[in-house]
C-alpha cells in the first residue's frame, strides 16, 4: 500500500491527523525537496527526493519498494499530480490518498469565483501553450505555473493570443504564511520573477480586433497557417461530426496537410489523442506550429507516407484519410487497424479518389455524401456564387 499525502504551503500544520500518521509510520517518504523540508525533524523515514525525470522512481514505486511508503503531493494529489499518475500505474486498490485543498480551490476561494464555473489548466510538466485552448471572452481560468518565470511565460502567451487586457492575478504560496496576491493585466504584467510556488488566475478579455475561437468544429480557415492543403471550414465541420470525438480516443489523421482535422478533434474533446501523419517535411513542421498556436500542443506529428508510416502506432478509435487515399494499401491498412466499433472517414476531390470510395462502400458498407459548397463573392459590381471543388465523403463503422 502506498499512502499519498497532499501537503500545502502551510506544511505540517495544515495536515490532518490521518495524513500525519501516514507520514510518521512510513519507512520511506518520497517528495520534492521543498515538500520534504516541510516535515518536522522527528519524522524518521528515509527521505527520497524526486529525480528529473521522475519516471525511474515511479517505476520503483509501481514495482513495490520495501516497507511502507508515503508519497507527498502538492495540494489535491488526484487533481493534477502524482496521485493520478500512481493510480494509473498501480491501481486505486494500492493507494490510500489523503487530499489537501488544492491551489485551484484556494485561488477560487480568494477571488470569490465559483469553482464549477472556472477552468483549470496546468502548465506544470506540460507545454504552456495548452492554455490557449481555454482562452475565451468572459472565461475565468486558474492556471498552474512552474518556476519563477512561470507567470511571465503565461502572460506573454495570453498577449500573443490577443487577450492582453485580461485580468491577471498571481497567487503565491497559497495557504501558507508567505501568501501573496499581486494583480494586474496580462499586458501590464512586468515579468518580475515570482515565488516558484504560484498559480495564475485569469479573467479573459479580448483585445480589439481579436477574433475569439470556438471549440466547435469548423474554425475559420484563417486560423491555420497553410500552403493550401487545408480542409475548408464547412467540410471540416461535417467531417468532425462524422468522426464523433470521444473521451480518451485516438485519431489517426492520415495525409494531414495542415493538421486541421486532428487539431479540431483535440479541441472538441481535450481528453482525446491524435497522431497526424504527413509525408511532406514542411507541412509536418507547419502542423506542429498550428497545434501549438491553437492550444493542442500534445498532437503527435509523424513524418512519413502511409501505409508504411502507420507501422507501430496504437490501434485507433477513429481514422480520417485526407491525403494519399489512392495510394496502394492505404484504405485496407487503415480499415484493418481500426478498433471494433471504430469510425473511418475519408474525403476525396478527384475522380480517382471518388472511385476508391465507391469501391470501399461496395465492399464494406457505410455512407457516401457529396458536399458542394459555394460562397458569395464579388463579380464586377455584383455578387455571384463561387463554387468550391465538390467533396465526396465516405464514412463507415467497423
Amino acid at each position: 500500500m502506498i499512502s499519498v499525502v497532499g501537503i500545502g504551503a502551510d506544511g505540517w500544520a495544515g495536515l490532518g491527523e490521518a495524513a500525519r500518521a501516514a507520514i510518521r509510520e512510513a519507512d520511506t517518504v518520497v517528495g520534492s525537496a521543498r515538500q520534504l523540508d516541510l516535515l518536522p525533524a522527528g519524522v524518521a523515514a528515509e527521505r527520497r527526493c524526486w529525480p528529473s525525470p521522475i519516471d525511474p522512481l515511479v517505476d520503483e514505486l509501481a514495482a513495490g519498494l520495501p516497507g511502507t511508503v508515503c508519497v507527498l503531493a502538492s495540494g489535491d494529489p488526484m487533481l493534477h499530480g502524482i496521485g493520478a499518475t500512481l493510480a494509473r500505474r498501480v491501481g486505486p486498490d494500492r493507494l490510500a490518498v489523503h487530499p489537501h485543498p488544492s491551489a485551484f480551490s484556494l485561488a477560487c476561494a480568494r477571488l470569490g469565483w465559483p469553482a464549477a464555473e472556472t477552468a483549470l489548466v496546468s502548465a506544470v510538466g506540460r507545454p504552456a501553450e495548452g492554455l490557449a485552448l481555454a482562452l475565451a471572452p468572459g472565461r475565468r481560468i486558474v492556471a498552474y505555473a512552474a518556476g519563477a518565470q512561470g507567470a511571465a511565460r503565461l502572460a506573454a502567451l495570453v498577449c500573443e493570443r490577443g487577450y492582453g487586457p485580461s485580468r491577471f492575478v498571481v497567487l503565491e504560496q497559497l495557504g501558507g504564511p508567505a501568501e501573496r496576491i499581486v494583480e494586474s493585466t496580462a499586458g501590464a504584467f512586468n515579468g518580475t520573477p515570482v515565488d516558484p510556488l504560484h498559480a495564475v488566475a485569469l479573467e479573459c478579455r479580448a483585445a480589439p480586433g481579436t477574433v475569439p475561437l470556438s471549440r466547435a468544429p469548423g474554425l475559420p480557415d484563417g486560423a491555420y497557417d497553410s500552403d493550401g492543403q487545408l480542409s475548408k471550414r464547412a467540410v471540416r465541420a461535417v467531417t468532425l461530426a462524422a468522426l464523433g470525438p470521444r473521451p480518451g480516443e485516438l485519431l489517426w489523421d492520415v495525409g494531414a496537410g495542415s493538421g486541421s482535422i486532428a487539431i479540431e478533434w483535440l479541441r472538441v474533446e481535450p481528453s482525446a489523442r491524435a497522431v497526424a501523419i504527413e509525408p511532406d517535411p514542411s507541412r509536418a513542421a507547419r502542423i506542429a506550429v498550428n497545434a501549438s498556436r491553437l492550444g493542442v500542443p500534445a498532437l503527435e506529428v509523424r513524418e512519413g507516407r502511409a501505409p508504411a508510416a502507420l507501422e507501430g502506432l496504437e490501434a485507433p478509435g477513429a481514422i480520417f484519410i485526407g491525403g494519399g487515399l489512392t495510394a496502394d494499401g492505404v484504405l485496407d491498412r487503415c480499415w484493418a487497424a481500426l478498433r471494433p466499433g471504430g469510425r473511418l472517414v475519408a474525403n476525396a476531390v478527384t475522380l480517382e479518389g471518388e472511385r476508391a470510395l465507391q469501391a470501399a462502400r461496395a465492399a464494406r458498407g457505410g455512407d457516401l455524401l457529396r458536399l458542394a459548397v459555394s460562397h458569395a463573392e464579388p463579380l464586377g459590381s455584383f455578387e455571384a456564387w463561387r463554387p468550391h471543388l465538390p467533396v465526396v465523403q465516405w464514412s463507415a463503422v467497423r
